[in-house]
């Protein structure tokens, strides 16, 4: 963040942690981007009071007292925008941690600034447009190729409309001209890289229905509660509930094309684990390495905490700006529970009225804010063709609430704005059983909508047979009381058949391994004959047990364990085995091998 248009300096008259007060702040504006000491130490304008200003520091403080310079920039926090972004590794203002290791080694300097985008790469950039064209905001000049997976659209600036008076071929670095167009102020040149300020969300034409699935490949998620390309999502629980996994497999998993990760104040092995992941892990789709199609923000709990809450701003403004180039974007922000713990940390500094359990009044508006710029739209610009463009952005984001109580007010306010709430239980994973997402606690608000989508992706029987096995898990859970109370003994036949195809849904299809070769990701053809299995089987069993059949039997019969194994086989063996197993069911059930 440069300060070329600094124009005034105010001066520091209190310092409280990561809030710096200073005075003689005439003409700053909210949000405004300041620097604060002699160290030039980052920071941003959060309140106005007159001519005093209270600022929020991203650094640590430490040294700054009364009387220190505070540099007005005039400008927004702002993100820098062009071909580079994917595979690069940020911390929560958007500096790149490899480049700030080589300049200043393993800990991050005070006041250091490195540019987000690196300025000696040359880019081989190719048009899309000619001289003599009309553009507008949003509209695609040409393309980079970024990695082998992303093509990156060089866009209009938004705000910039008239005729393309000159348009370049070649390589360029982010910083040279590639394009001159003839606007009403005069001629404006453009290049590759542009910059938007994080807090405000990128323009967009219109928004679409959630109509459109997003496949995560993880049974409990598309069978049960399904996600909308588009869509937003909460996941709370307890610690060692698995929301980290959960994020890990969706971000590598989901068919999305972009994938934006920001960890917002979780512990540092946790980033650490994503960084030397990703790059080992191969795109199901094109077998190139994760990273390829991925950005990552880091603000770890060891770095200051007032950067937290920048660090979802930005890395939503880099979904954004992918998303603007007709891409499916997803991000997960691990976890907002930080994040609102930052803005309690600053809200609690500045003297403000607290809300509920010390948070700040206007923690739901600022939830809602965020969530609410996900979605499926028409993009603002057009491609070479001058069709409009589609662009989806996705958000997943998890919770932490203090020993998993859902009352928790981040849990609360989220809840009111999404519309997939994936509960982690830590019962279930004390007993091993992953995802941990509980079945009977869980919902999705884009079931009904999904719905024909859901079909022409699995079979024309997956939803209805979804609803069905929803319900024997939740029969199941009404029999357990009555078990716990009289014994299992004392069940019908008919009651102990359904706990033991609800235990078979639990063990054999909602139980998946994340760890897995082949049972980390089903595909939704497989999803669909996995089910049927599970439920032929229980189809038949019923109509064995009203021809007599006794109910110990149909307990052991051998063809149960190949249900089990069906999660084992590979994409290409799933149809034919699960065939094989259809046949096994009607067999044993027909009086044959027990």
């Amino acid at each position: 963040m440069s300060s070329d248009k600094s124009s005034q300096s105010g001066l520091v008259v209190k310092v409280s942690g990561p809030l710096v007060v200073a005075e003689k702040m005439s003409g700053a504006k909210m949000y405004d981007v300041v620097r604060v000491g002699t160290q030039n130490l980052l920071g941003e304008v959060i309140s106005l009071a007159g001519e005093r200003a209270s600022i929020q520091v991203y650094e640590e403080t430490g040294g700054i007292g009364p009387g220190d310079p505070v540099t007005q920039t005039r400008e927004p926090l702002s993100v820098e925008l062009g071909p580079g972004l994917i595979g690069s590794f940020y911390d929560g203002v958007q500096r790149p941690l490899d480049a700030l290791q080589a300049e200043a080694g393993d800990f991050i300097t005070r006041g250091i600034d490195v540019p987000a985008l690196d300025r000696k790469k040359r880019w081989e950039f190719k048009p899309l447009r000619k001289a003599g064209d009309k553009v507008g905001p949003g509209d695609w000049l040409g393309e980079v190729e970024e990695t082998v997976l992303v093509r990156h659209r060089v866009m209009v600036p938004p705000g910039v409309e008239g005729e393309l008076v000159r348009i370049e071929s070649g390589g360029f670095t982010i910083d040279e001209t590639v394009a001159v167009v003839k606007t009403e102020s005069g001629e404006r040149e453009l290049k590759m890289a542009q910059r938007w300020p994080v807090r405000r969300p990128r323009p967009h034409r219109r928004k679409l229905p959630p109509d459109e699935p997003l496949v995560t490949g993880q049974r409990i998620i598309d069978a049960f509660f399904p996600i909308a390309r588009g869509g937003t999502a909460c996941v709370p629980g307890p610690f060692g509930s698995g929301k980290t996994v959960i994020q890990h497999q969706f971000a590598k998993w989901s068919d999305a094309e972009i994938i934006v990760f920001v960890g917002c104040g979780e512990r540092g092995n946790e980033m650490t684990d994503v960084l030397l992941e990703f790059p080992k892990l191969l795109d199901p789709k094109s077998g190139e390495p994760l990273m390829k199609r991925t950005v990552l923000v880091a603000n770890t709990s060891n770095m200051p905490v007032a950067a937290r809450e920048a660090s979802v701003y930005t890395g939503i403004t880099l979904a954004e700006y992918y998303r603007d180039m007709g891409y499916s974007v997803a991000i997960q922000a691990d976890s907002t529970s930080r994040w609102a713990e930052a803005m309690r940390e600053i809200s609690g500094r500045l003297e403000e009225m607290p809300g509920e359990e010390g948070y700040p009044a206007y923690l739901a508006s600022r939830v809602a804010e965020f969530y609410e710029r996900a979605g499926r739209v028409v993009c603002l610009g057009t491609g070479p063709d001058g069709k409009e463009q589609e662009g989806a952005l996705s958000v997943v984001g998890s919770v932490s609430p203090p020993g998993g109580d859902l009352n928790d007010p981040v849990v609360q306010a989220t809840l009111r704005v999404v519309k997939v709430f994936w509960s982690l239980e830590d019962r279930l994973a004390f007993q091993r059983h992953f995802p941990a997402i509980s079945w009977l606690n869980s919902y999705s608000l884009y079931s009904e909508t999904l719905r024909a989508a859901l079909v022409r992706l699995a079979d024309e029987e997956f939803v209805s047979d979804a609803a069905e096995a929803m319900g024997l898990l939740e029969k199941e859970a009404e029999l357990e009381e009555i078990v716990r109370l009289v014994g299992r003994d004392s069940l019908s036949a008919g009651d102990r058949l359904v706990l033991e195809v609800a235990r078979s849904l639990r063990e054999d299809f909602l139980h998946q391994n994340a760890f897995h070769e082949v049972d980390t990701y089903t595909s939704m053809k497989k999803q669909a004959l996995m089910l049927d299995a599970i439920l032929q089987f229980y189809r038949q069993a019923r109509a064995a047990l009203d021809r007599g059949r006794d109910i110990a039997d149909i307990e052991q019969l051998a063809v149960r364990e190949r249900i089990g194994r069906l999660k084992y086989l590979t994409e290409e063996e799933a149809e034919a085995g699960a065939a094989r197993v259809r046949e096994e069911i009607e067999q044993q059930l027909a009086g044959g091998e027990k």
